[in-house]
């Protein structure tokens, strides 16, 4: 887990600059989260530079966004206007907040490069409210086109830590084998297929 923060605290000057070529997805991406923050308690993982937050607040109740990277959550308090979010450094494995806290917990683009991804799967369910939603749209590296190979294989020299590659169809089935029930999900045109998810915890 230390070398990916390096890697994270390396690049967060330059991550907005290489995110803009994604940004259309982006603009898709928010439209999709502004219904399900709005007037919610929201709490994002791996926000990375803040971009998500800072577009959705104004329809949120509040947000804590969180990431892992130091150098990340510096880059992303600078020039944050709104008193409703709030951005502070925690471990996605172990959350400082208590059950059933959030009404909404937002993970973007972070579960296919952390190992175990289902241990971030199970605090989540810890700290959202049994009616809460997780929005948990991922990169599925494995739907890549030929060039989109290419590029993963030189990011992953780089020292991008990919963790898990998997289709849409894979992705979406390991939500369900980890007790989350897909209410929605799309396929979003980006530099990789962007899998949009939206979930509510399984019964039982």
């Amino acid at each position: 887990m230390r070398n990916s923060q390096n890697f994270w605290d390396k690049n967060a000057g330059r991550y907005d600059r290489f995110m803009r070529k994604d940004a259309a997805a982006y603009e898709q991406l928010y439209e999709l989260l502004r219904p399900v923050v709005r007037q919610k308690t929201v709490l994002e993982l791996a926000t990375g530079t803040g971009l998500i937050a800072k577009h959705i607040v104004r329809y949120a109740d509040h947000i804590e966004a969180t990431d892992a990277s130091q150098e990340m959550i510096e880059q992303a308090k600078q020039g944050v206007k709104s008193a409703k979010l709030y951005f502070s450094v925690q471990d996605m494995f172990h959350l400082p907040y208590a059950d059933q806290s959030f009404d909404v917990v937002i993970v973007v683009n972070a579960l296919h490069i952390v190992p175990e991804p289902e241990k971030a799967l199970s605090e989540i369910r810890r700290v959202l409210k049994d009616d809460g939603v997780l929005v948990a749209p991922t990169f599925t590296h494995a739907d890549n086109a030929f060039f989109g190979k290419v590029k993963a294989f030189f990011m992953k020299l780089a020292g991008f830590p990919l963790h898990s590659k998997w289709t849409s169809h894979e992705y979406l089935a390991f939500l369900r084998e980890n007790g989350w029930t897909v209410q929605k999900s799309t396929v979003l045109k980006a530099s990789f297929p962007l899998t949009y998810a939206e979930c509510v915890k399984s019964e039982g």
